[in-house]
């Protein structure tokens, strides 16, 4: 079978005529950075979280050493407010430390991420039209033509722009002379230079400026300054304010772990790339805490872990790098941490994008929690007046060890995964356009999904080969037996057999069962398999348990 180029055009087409994702009020013309997950999206999305929620959380044990672990450990979960206090906010640095740089446009009036602009030095003659009968006038110009970062895409947008601002057709596009390479926008000394991405002219960019990235909003009836909160921008923080609770009232001992899966909010300047980036998303996170002389095994740990995870559910780990931070890049409070990135096809070749950060936090978090904000050599920060800026809650968030009688405030390991980011990643691996057999053993271009057996949305389809017979009735038992078993499974029986098969490959489903005219004479049904196009006839009796088996994977 050969492969064809994935796209990601196709993907998003695919995921709208299938049913796995719509423009959220996409009636009304859409809201940019919101999505909707359709039928098969939800089945699909909810299968990621399951599978993480069961690798992580319910497969372990606390009793003996999970492999590539340094000791035995315990997992549990919670399950945090979407609004919390704000001081929280103050006292994690969200309140004044997150944000991004956004640049305006004044002729456009549309306003951009600093750091998602890339340009490239042009020169060439500008030509504009005369007016009232006027001759047109022309000057040699040498300019820094930008666009929004689009990946492989981006080179040729650059090139449409710079046509479009020198006033030249496409066939004199040789005429323009490109100095340099490809760089983002923040590189540029003199942003007067620069044509911002949607102007006519030069120097319609403001400088950049700080834009938080927090949503705002307001508690109560009056709305008042102190009625102020925000829609959290992580799940994390409702695990750290909640450390001491969960270790008062659950048997935990260190190491352990609390985890959460929730939804997040970020107001994004410039949501892109489909679900990469968006204003609302979902998050799967995980706070290790465990002895500080401890931290950095069972950083290397996670690290592994949540890499191997990607890979045992079916990405490919030539599409997977794990890259560690260069020291320029860490958070002031951060030991050390590591992206877990994936090829998404909308990006450069050989560019990654990414899936999970895996972070050893120190004991940053709790320690601000307890005394107040800290700065960049973790001392409390203090305002003009020598008291601390933004205060702690006071509360004493050390662990006591009972064994080693002694008391500190424990590391943390944090692996945070988007689950919308996990499951456009699955979607894009499984995308695959190959070649099959019709009904009538011609060859004939297919597309499908190869989904790992446990993310599939649709596990099963049960089809009768025709409308009498007793077919339907049997394959009617099968789908409820499937269905009492817990398996999401799809009865069809409308079209050729082909075109069935077809509907099936195209939504990922890894299995067709057939009822056919041998069925009644044996007991058994064919069972295709969507990947391989094996087939091979199985006794109803044992067919759930084949099934169920099977998807084990």
């Amino acid at each position: 079978m050969s492969q064809t180029e994935n796209t990601m055009d196709q993907i998003v087409a695919l995921c709208k005529r299938r049913g796995f994702l719509f423009q959220s009020s996409e009636i009304y013309g859409g809201i940019n950075g919101f999505w909707d997950y359709g039928p098969l999206g939800t089945e699909l999305k909810r299968n990621v979280r399951n599978s993480w929620w069961a690798d992580m959380i319910g497969r372990h044990d606390e009793i003996n050493c999970p492999e590539g672990a340094p000791s035995a450990y315990s997992m549990v979960g919670i399950e945090s407010s979407i609004i919390m206090h704000p001081q929280v906010w103050k006292c994690s640095g969200h309140y004044d430390l997150f944000h991004d740089f956004m640049v305006d446009c004044t002729e456009s009036k549309k306003r951009y991420r600093f750091d998602h602009v890339k340009g490239r030095w042009a020169e060439a003659e500008k030509k504009t039209r005369g007016v009232d009968g006027q001759p047109g006038t022309s000057e040699q110009m040498k300019v820094f033509i930008t666009t929004m970062d689009a990946g492989e895409e981006t080179e040729q947008q650059l090139v449409e722009k710079a046509l479009k601002f020198f006033g030249l057709k496409a066939k004199y596009k040789d005429q323009i002379d490109w100095q340099g390479e490809i760089m983002p926008l923040e590189k540029l000394d003199d942003l007067s230079q620069a044509v911002a991405p949607d102007a006519s002219r030069v120097g319609t960019m403001t400088e950049p400026r700080e834009f938080n990235l927090m949503f705002k909003t307001t508690l109560g009836a009056l709305g008042g300054a102190e009625d102020a909160a925000f829609l959290r921008p992580e799940t994390a923080q409702g695990m750290f304010v909640n450390f001491k609770n969960v270790v008062d009232s659950s048997r935990v001992k260190l190491p352990f772990g609390i985890c959460q899966i929730g939804k997040s909010f970020r107001n994004e300047i410039t949501p892109r790339n489909f679900t990469f980036r968006s204003r609302e998303f979902e998050q799967m996170e995980i706070e290790f805490f465990c002895r500080p002389d401890e931290s950095a095994k069972w950083y290397e740990y996670w690290r592994n872990r949540r890499f191997a995870w990607y890979t045992s559910l079916g990405i490919g780990s030539d599409k997977l790098q794990l890259r560690e931070h260069h020291k320029e890049e860490l958070a002031h409070y951060s030991v050390g941490t590591a992206d877990i990135e994936y090829a998404f096809p909308f990006l450069t070749p050989g560019e990654f994008g990414e899936l999970e950060g895996v972070a050893h936090r120190g004991d940053f978090d709790l320690r601000s929690h307890m005394e107040g904000k800290l700065d960049g050599n973790l001392k409390l920060q203090l305002d003009e007046n020598g008291q601390p800026k933004h205060r702690g809650s006071g509360k004493d968030l050390s662990y006591f060890d009972d064994q080693a009688r002694e008391r500190f405030v424990p590391h943390v390991i944090e692996p945070s995964a988007g689950a919308d980011r996990a499951t456009l990643a699955f979607l894009c691996e499984a995308y695959t356009v190959d070649e099959a057999p019709d009904d009538k053993g011609e060859m004939q271009t297919r597309t499908l999904l190869k989904f790992h057996p446990r993310l599939a949305p649709v596990k099963a389809a049960i089809f009768p080969l025709i409308k009498k017979e007793g077919m339907p009735e049997t394959a009617a038992k099968i789908y409820a037996e499937f269905r009492e078993a817990g398996l999401n499974v799809d009865y069809d029986q409308q079209g050729a057999i082909g075109r069935r098969y077809r509907r099936h490959d195209e939504i990922g489903t890894p299995y067709c069962i057939t009822v056919d005219g041998q069925t009644a004479d044996d007991q058994t049904v064919t069972v295709r398999d969507r990947d391989t196009l094996e087939q091979v006839r199985v006794p109803i009796n044992k067919l759930t348990e084949e099934i169920l088996t099977r998807l084990k994977g």
